[in-house]
């Protein structure tokens, strides 16, 4: 399968999970992926239905053949590439259907994929995989998942938190790899953000209910800023208190908060704790005032590492996003800021 067949395919499989999504709405999706969502969100209560079509969605829209081309513009040797490898993808599952651009990058280099999932997110790819056979048959001798030891590959890419990634490079550190840690993503204010911008915002703070590496975990707010603007932009999200999870989350952190007298503002449905960490629970969002912005962007350069994002109308930081775009990565948009595909084109 040459690379035109290639890039065709998965413009295909964006026009078809767009039908999807239009065809949930309506209430008369296909049955065959309507019980592929239902399957993953009985599994996983974080995974409702409404986050399942919100990823879908930014599939669909990123797998145009504009995106595509763009995406592919920057590599010219892929085109000429021919030396098909066996990728090992241990994905994560915190969020729906995370590990698709992996998988799309293995494939549009020509690469086969084998596959570990996460037991929290193991039914969405296949679920993905079987829409892309129906659309190019020849995909099914690329795409083989496992739920035993990895074996007979030839790199890896993998996905997990600080702990895993220990094992990761312990057992993976020969082979080719890209191994992911822990990230979390941070908003930037000025002050003179717009209630609009400070309610798309509240989209990177509460879409799937902060579980995401580019969720917003921490918030960093001028000494002059009131708090209360920022709970009236959330406020049109308090409905996630009634998700029972989420709830839990949120009554635990509180209530150790009360008992240990630390200081917290909340509104009902979300914690806002002063903090100097990036990583919050979940329900919690930290934030940290400053009157120099300078120091700010020293703060970020040092701690990079640990950021995946930055939401902010500031231009010049790093990994710098506008509001209510955190959770709409495109297609060049690499998770830990490593080309994933320039590693696998290199193999």
């Amino acid at each position: 399968m040459n690379l035109k067949n290639r890039i065709i395919a998965f413009k295909g499989l964006g026009e078809y999970i767009g039908q999807l999504d239009m065809q949930a709405k309506q209430k008369n999706f296909m049955e065959q992926f309507k019980y592929v969502m239902q399957q993953a969100s009985t599994n996983n209560e974080w995974f409702t239905p409404e986050n399942i079509l919100f990823s879908l969605k930014n599939i669909a829209e990123s797998l145009t053949g504009n995106n595509l081309d763009k995406w592919l513009s920057k590599y010219p040797e892929i085109v000429k590439y021919n030396h098909s490898k066996n990728v090992a993808l241990i994905m994560a599952g915190n969020i729906p259907l995370v590990g698709f651009h992996d998988l799309l990058s293995v494939l549009i280099a020509g690469h086969k994929a084998i596959i570990k999932l996460s037991s929290k997110d193991d039914v969405l790819l296949k679920g993905i995989a079987e829409l892309l056979y129906q659309i190019e048959p020849e995909f099914q001798d690329y795409i083989h998942f496992t739920d035993g030891r990895l074996k007979n590959f030839d790199a890896v890419i993998a996905t997990g938190s600080n702990n895993s990634a220990q094992y990761f490079e312990y057992y993976f550190g020969k082979y080719p790899n890209i191994i992911r840690k822990n990230r979390n993503s941070v908003a930037v204010l000025t002050g003179k953000e717009t209630e609009k911008e400070l309610k798309l915002l509240a989209e990177d703070i509460f879409r799937y209910f902060g579980l995401g590496c580019r969720n917003v975990s921490k918030i960093y707010i001028p000494d002059d800023m009131d708090l209360d603007k920022l709970f009236k932009a959330v406020y049109e999200y308090k409905e996630v208190i009634n998700h029972n999870k989420y709830a839990n989350n949120y009554t635990y952190n509180r209530s150790v908060y009360l008992m240990n007298k630390i200081d917290f503002f909340e509104n009902g449905f979300m914690i806002l704790k002063e903090d100097m960490a990036m990583s919050s629970p979940i329900s919690v969002v930290f934030y940290e005032r400053y009157s120099n912005l300078e120091t700010v962007k020293q703060r970020l350069s040092i701690d990079k590492e640990q950021i995946q994002c930055v939401v902010s109308q500031i231009n010049d930081l790093p990994q710098q996003v506008y509001f209510g775009e955190a959770q709409k990565p495109k297609l060049w948009d690499y998770a830990d800021n490593v080309d994933t595909l320039e590693f696998l084109l290199s193999l």
